[in-house]
């Protein structure tokens, strides 16, 4: 248990230290103008309190991912807590910071519009095309999953549930965001936290063994071909960094009444949904010992998970019930089905405001968000038709190749900062360092994967290396000729 009480402590420790130092490198101050007074309409940039953009962005960016990610991680072994610290505090964390921060400091831009004023006209198109196809995609992904679920438990046809989470979604996408999204999210944002509290109660005084951190040797038993890198920096999306998090960020930044509101809100989200994948890492890692025989905890999870399809929410469902009781089930069913509705409408909003910025389309008008939402929506229900499989297969790869978009966007913004403010100090190595990372992570994937090229692993590498220098001295130049112009002061 020690490994994992070093990560939770240095979790929590992170977002009063590293967190602090970013806001003070960002130079946040709360008499600045924020959106949601400025741009005032009353649909989507409208003032709510700290406690509730805070709920919402948690739910927003979480949905399944610190639950399902990081029981599926969890079969790496304990190196699935260093990723989820690490990456929580250095990466994901700050990546979400600091696009929420951009955002605010361009009127509560959508994601794809920061991009292209950081990393050019080229890169915004396919940055605009590529994030509404995977907010769609995400949508129509979390429409399958939860009906799946909820037609298995009731006995009601599938199609019946498909149409009223439908329902559900076009309603919270057209509606003001304090109406429903506003309402209702921040109750399930505080159940998912319960959850997770009520899980740690149980790693504290149940008969659980956390094994720590001794090895950083994989713990899957086909490990040859599930290597650590990159398939667990891949697995364990959303519990350490996601690209998906990132369009979440804006729509949080047209609301926030204060500047000052940002550390808690967009870093402090992510903190908090670090923390719930770690202890969702352990109690995979601690619950299945001797599963079918297996001779330790590590064993007894792969052999479970293998024995069920290496189906993650039957995993979730098997600890919190055991542990848990009645108010476990519950709370699982918030998990499996509340958590992913929650994730789906989001998307659908963020195609929608994306999809508004690059038109230059104004929301107030609710015949103006149904010229956009109408095709929106049909091409998301065309996409439930297709095999569930295939559409979740390539996500999670295409979530973290969106991270590092937004990595190199945050980069530029970070080297200019540096020399206009800093006198050159190198402050943009915050973002740098996990933008080479990832891009390596993302391409190596590409290269290597069975799902992808399936190249021999040793090539892939390399091709994986090239392409990050590639990247690093194309951006390095861009950024040169950036400041060189004094453009973007």
């Amino acid at each position: 248990m020690t490994t994992f009480l070093i990560c939770l402590a240095a979790l929590i420790i992170a977002y009063f230290t590293y967190g602090w130092f970013l806001e003070r490198t960002l130079g946040i101050k709360g008499d600045k103008e924020v959106p949601s007074k400025t741009m005032y309409d009353g649909v989507d940039y409208i003032p709510m309190p700290r406690w509730k953009t805070f709920l919402i962005q948690l739910l927003n960016i979480a949905g399944l991912g610190p639950i399902f990610g990081a029981v599926l991680g969890a079969t790496y072994g304990p190196v699935a807590f260093l990723w989820i610290t690490l990456g929580g505090i250095f990466m994901g964390a700050m990546h979400d910071f600091i696009a929420g921060v951009m955002s605010l400091n361009h009127n509560g831009a959508s994601l794809p519009e920061i991009i292209g004023k950081y990393l050019g006209m080229t890169t915004k198109q396919v940055m605009r095309l590529f994030a509404v196809v995977m907010m769609i995609l995400v949508g129509a992904v979390f429409m399958l999953g939860p009906a799946g679920i909820l037609a298995s438990m009731t006995g009601w046809d599938k199609s019946i549930w498909l149409y009223i989470v439908f329902a559900y979604y076009i309603l919270a996408t057209l509606l003001p965001i304090d109406k429903i999204i506003g309402n209702v999210y921040p109750i399930f944002g505080i159940a998912l936290i319960f959850m997770a509290l009520g899980i740690l109660y149980v790693l504290f005084t149940g008969n659980l063994v956390i094994p720590d951190l001794t090895t950083f040797t994989n713990a899957k038993p086909n490990a040859s071909s599930f290597p650590i890198i990159p398939t667990m920096f891949i697995t364990i999306a959303c519990g350490a960094i996601s690209g998906f998090h990132a369009t979440q960020s804006p729509m949080m930044a047209r609301c926030l009444k204060d500047r000052k509101e940002s550390r808690s809100v967009f870093y402090g989200a992510m903190i908090s949904e670090s923390i719930i994948a770690l202890i969702w890492a352990a109690a995979a890692m601690a619950f299945f010992r001797g599963f079918d025989g297996a001779e330790d905890s590590l064993a007894g999870l792969n052999a479970a998970l293998a024995a069920h399809g290496n189906d993650a929410s039957w995993a979730v469902n098997e600890i919190t019930n055991t542990t848990l009781g009645k108010f476990g089930a519950i709370l699982a069913l918030l998990g499996v089905v509340a958590a992913p509705i929650t994730s789906g409408d989001t998307a659908f909003r963020s195609s929608r405001l994306i999809i508004a910025d690059f038109m230059g389309m104004e929301q107030r008008s609710i015949l103006k968000r149904l010229y956009i939402c109408i095709p929106m929506f049909a091409i998301g229900y065309a996409i439930t038709l297709m095999n569930y499989d295939i559409l979740w297969r390539y996500f999670a790869w295409a979530n973290q190749t969106l991270a590092v978009f937004t990595l190199w966007a945050i980069t530029v913004f970070l080297y200019l900062r540096s020399y206009r403010v800093f006198s050159g100090k190198p402050y943009y190595l915050i973002s740098l360092l996990p933008a080479m990372f990832m891009t390596f992570i993302c391409t190596d994937f590409l290269f290597t994967s069975g799902q992808m090229m399936g190249l021999e692993r040793n090539l892939g590498n390399i091709l994986a290396g090239c392409a990050t220098i590639v990247a690093t001295v194309a951006v390095w130049l861009h950024m040169r000729h950036i400041l060189k112009k004094g453009e973007l002061a």
